[in-house]
């Protein structure tokens, strides 16, 4: 898929632009399903800060669940049927796993849990974007916009972060989208013309594939000028550049072995490109699948089964990464949380506030971060949900400044002030 803002063509334009278009997507549909697609951003200015991957669960994950508050009688309450047991619990076999004496991981977070001890990794609760909204898209839109309730800019935070640091970087893989499309989060001046599914020819070793592509993308940017002609070379060379970096030989480290789902090629790819240092700076991952509104499950079942993948995925590229961590940030986080209470249908219904996840060499050591209020009913935002006490943004405010080396969180994030967290040491 091209998104493309093109003048008007003639019919004769159209046609042949037509055929070039239906190869590039008979291409597509040729392709594996588990193969994760690529969007790339062209030209801009290698990374003075950590390299940015940034997780989104979509759909709103119950964080309340993967962070587990078990020493929160309210919890307990609440959730007579989803509660995970807490860690001391003989009648449980599965059970939470303790981090500091009150918030606990899932059991299925378990291969997390050494990294989490090590300080290799960090949960921030109380969390997310202070925008009330229960709308799945509109939620997810405002907050990879970083402007909660504010439509005025059309770029993604991400976009805007890589537009305001000068790192003279002129990699074409500066950034880096895994998806079906771009991340609204990497919208910004660094990458007008999208382009997805382009090399997965070169990853899979069919060079002529690749070839047949190019020509066919060569032909739809003979439609225009300037614009696409410039859109095309970066293509190429992005192209090129990923064919060297050979991803079909590349052997993870440290014994890391990556799930075999979309979100494991995703990280396993973002690895290979790390440790290949072609200029990334930003890495954007999905993974969907999150609204459970029926059937959750507790400490087994649908959610369950979403941790262990996000939990050996994440487990594997901490692995891979070994010392390289040291300049690696990852940020995980989902667009809101869910309720309380459970519901009827034994799941949970959307909520506001919830949790984020930080892997990075850096942290300060506490492995969950919180400006805990309870769960009585009396503090609970609407009654029903957990209030947001760190607004998401200051969260990323910290990654930019002391991690990204952005000194520019006021262009990030327009029109907001951040508050001190104090996630990394200093």
């Amino acid at each position: 898929m091209t998104i493309l803002k093109t003048r008007p063509l003639s019919r004769r334009q159209f046609i042949s632009g037509g055929v070039a278009m239906s190869a590039a997507m008979a291409a597509q549909a040729a392709l594996p399903n588990w193969m994760p697609r690529l969007a790339f951003a062209p030209y801009q200015q290698a990374a003075r800060g950590d390299v940015l991957v940034s997780i989104f669960l979509r759909g709103g994950a119950d964080t309340l669940n993967m962070i587990v508050p078990h020493g929160e009688d309210a919890y307990y309450a609440a959730r007579p049927q989803l509660a995970i047991a807490r860690p001391d619990d003989a009648s449980s076999t599965l059970k939470a796993l303790d981090l500091d004496g009150f918030f606990g991981l899932h059991p299925a977070l378990a291969p997390l849990q050494s990294v989490f001890q090590s300080g290799g990794m960090m949960a921030v609760h109380n969390t997310g974007s202070p925008h009330e909204t229960r709308s799945h898209f509109e939620a997810m839109d405002f907050m990879e916009r970083g402007t909660p309730d504010d439509y005025s800019l059309a770029t993604g935070w991400i976009g805007r972060h890589l537009a305001t640091l000068n790192s003279g970087n002129d990699s074409p893989l500066r950034a880096v989208g895994w998806g079906a499309s771009m991340q609204a989060s990497l919208r910004g001046s660094i990458s007008p013309v999208v382009l997805q599914s382009i090399i997965d020819y070169h990853l899979a070793g069919d060079t002529a594939g690749a070839a047949r592509m190019m020509e066919s993308l060569g032909s739809l940017y003979a439609l225009e000028t300037d614009s696409l002609s410039a859109s095309a070379q970066a293509t190429n060379a992005a192209v090129a550049l990923l064919a060297q970096v050979g991803y079909q030989n590349y052997r993870p480290t440290n014994g890391a072995q990556y799930p075999e789902s979309e979100f494991g090629m995703a990280l396993r790819q973002t690895a290979a490109l790390v440790r290949a240092e072609v200029g990334l700076e930003a890495a954007c991952i999905d993974h969907g699948g999150w609204d459970t509104h029926v059937n959750q499950g507790g400490a087994e079942g649908q959610q369950a089964r979403l941790m262990g993948d996000l939990a050996a995925g994440l487990a594997a590229f901490h692995a891979d990464m070994g010392d390289t961590m040291s300049r690696v940030t990852v940020v995980v986080m989902s667009e809101f949380g869910r309720r309380v209470q459970e519901n009827g249908g034994r799941g949970t219904d959307h909520g506001h506030g919830g949790a984020m996840l930080l892997m990075n060499g850096a942290l300060n050591g506490t492995p969950v971060t919180a400006r805990w209020v309870g769960l009585q009913t009396d503090v609970l935002d609407r009654g029903e949900d957990l209030p947001i006490t760190i607004d998401y943004r200051d969260v990323l405010t910290e990654v930019l400044a002391m991690r990204l080396g952005n000194a520019s969180a006021g262009q990030v994030f327009p029109n907001y002030t951040a508050a001190g967290v104090g996630l990394f040491r200093v």
